[in-house]
C-alpha cells in the first residue's frame, strides 16, 4: 500500500506513505505527518503526496536546525567569497537570524516567521537598509537549501520588505574642497587623503596600492588590488570589489607632483631604516613598512577636518563621493566618472549621484539656449 490513513483521536489523523527501501540496508521507509481536522484533510493530504511522487517533485522534508544548516551553508562558502564578506554574513545570521530560529528544523521554518522577525527588528529600531542586508544573507542561504534538495521552496521568497532609504552622500563642495585642500599642506597623510580625493579611489585600493602600480611619468595609477585585514590581526592583499573595480585613472599635475614628493621621502626613509623596514612596495606604508591602520587615518583625516574648520562627520569614504560629485557638477561626463570611480556600469554612477543631476540638467538647458538661440531674436 502506498500509503494509508489511521485515526488518532477526535480530528486527529496520521498520513502514513511508503517511501521504498534504504538501498544499503534493505530497511522500509516511511513518512508520517499527522493532520488535524478531519478525514477529508487527511486524504486530501495524502493524494497531494501520491501526486508528488508519481511526478518526482516530493521532497522528504529535512530533519536538520537551521543552527547546524547555516553552519554548514557557511563552511561551503568560505573559499568562495572574500574573509571581509563571510564575517559580514556570519554577524548577520549571528545577530538577528540565530537567536530567532536557530533551534528551528530547517523544513519549518516559514515566510509567516521570517516576515514577524522584520517587523519586529525594525519596531526595536533596526535600520530598514540592516533589515534589508540581513534577509539578503538569509536568502542567499536558503537558496543555497534549496538547491541541496534539503527544503523545496524558500521561504524568503515572497516575504515584503522594507523600502530603503537611501541615505544622502556626503561630499566636500568646490569651496570646502579649497578648504581641505589648504589644511593639508605640510601634512604626513597629504599624499593620501589627496589621491583619495581626486581619484575616488574606495580607502582599501589606497592601502593596498603598490609602487608597480604608479607610472609617476606618465601621471598615471593602476588599481589592482585592495588590502584586507584578516581576523585575528595581520592583513592581505585581496581582490577588488568587482572585474570593473580595476582600472586606470590619470592623475592631476598637482597630485602627481605631490606623489612624486612622497615616493623620493619613503625612499629617504626606508634606507634609513634599513633592515627595520619591511619591503612591502606599498605606496601608503607605517613606519615599519606594513599597511597604513585604517582607524588611524580616520583620525588624522579628522584633523585635517578640524583645521579647515570643516564638520567633523564627512568620513573617509566621502572623499569618492566628493571626487564624484564634484566632476559631475563641472560637467564631466558621466561615463566618464563611473569608469574613474570603478562603477559596474554607468547607471549605478546616476543612481548614486542623482542629487547632482538637477544642476547638470540647468547647465544642459543653458548651452542649448546659448547653442540655438544666440545672436537670434527672443522666439
Amino acid at each position: 500500500m502506498a500509503g494509508q490513513i489511521v485515526r488518532r483521536g477526535d480530528n486527529k489523523f496520521l498520513v502514513r506513505v511508503f517511501l521504498g527501501r534504504d538501498e544499503q540496508t534493505g530497511k522500509r521507509n516511511y513518512f508520517n505527518k499527522t493532520i488535524r481536522g478531519t478525514k477529508k484533510d487527511a486524504q486530501r493530504f495524502l493524494n497531494g503526496m501520491l501526486r508528488e511522487i508519481d511526478l518526482g517533485t516530493f521532497m522528504e522534508p529535512s530533519s536538520m536546525t537551521l543552527n547546524a544548516f547555516l553552519d554548514k551553508w557557511l563552511n561551503a562558502i568560505k573559499s568562495k567569497v572574500r574573509e571581509g564578506t563571510h564575517r559580514g554574513y556570519t554577524y548577520a545570521l549571528s545577530c538577528h537570524i540565530r537567536p530567532a530560529f536557530g533551534t528551528k528544523t530547517l523544513a519549518r521554518l516559514k515566510q509567516l516567521d521570517i516576515q514577524g522577525l522584520y517587523s519586529e527588528l525594525l519596531t526595536r529600531g533596526l535600520t530598514a537598509n540592516s533589515v534589508l542586508h540581513t534577509h539578503a544573507v538569509l536568502s542567499m542561504s536558503l537558496k543555497q537549501a534549496c538547491k541541496w534538495g534539503m527544503i523545496k521552496v524558500n521561504p524568503c521568497t515572497l516575504v515584503e520588505l522594507p523600502q530603503l532609504k537611501r541615505k544622502e552622500t556626503n561630499a566636500l563642495s568646490p569651496e570646502e574642497t579649497s578648504q581641505f585642500l589648504a589644511a593639508l599642506e605640510g601634512d604626513d597623510y597629504r599624499p593620501v587623503l589627496m589621491l583619495a580625493l581626486l581619484t575616488g579611489m574606495r580607502p582599501n585600493e589606497l592601502f593596498g596600492l603598490k609602487w608597480s602600480d604608479v607610472d609617476l611619468n606618465a601621471g598615471l595609477v593602476r588599481v589592482q588590488r585592495t588590502m584586507q585585514r584578516k581576523n585575528g590581526g595581520g592583513w592581505e592583499f585581496g581582490e577588488t570589489k568587482t572585474a570593473s573595480a580595476k582600472r586606470t585613472i590619470t592623475l592631476p599635475a598637482s597630485l602627481t607632483r605631490v606623489m612624486t614628493a612622497h615616493r623620493r621621502e619613503q625612499i629617504e626613509y626606508r634606507l634609513r631604516r634599513g633592515a627595520e623596514y619591511e619591503t612591502n612596495d606599498l605606496v601608503f606604508a607605517s613606519s615599519n613598512g606594513g599597511p597604513l591602520d585604517h582607524n588611524h587615518t580616520r583620525i588624522r583625516f579628522r584633523e585635517v577636518l578640524e583645521r579647515a574648520k570643516l564638520p567633523t562627520t564627512f568620513r573617509l569614504y566621502d572623499l569618492r563621493h566628493s571626487c564624484a560629485t564634484l566632476l559631475l557638477a563641472a560637467g564631466e561626463n558621466p561615463k566618464v566618472v563611473s569608469e574613474r570611480l570603478g562603477h559596474a556600469n554607468v547607471a549605478l554612477t546616476l543612481n548614486v549621484y542623482s542629487h547632482v543631476l538637477p544642476s547638470m540638467q540647468q547647465s544642459a538647458a543653458e548651452k542649448l539656449e546659448k547653442l540655438c538661440f544666440s545672436g537670434a531674436g527672443t522666439p
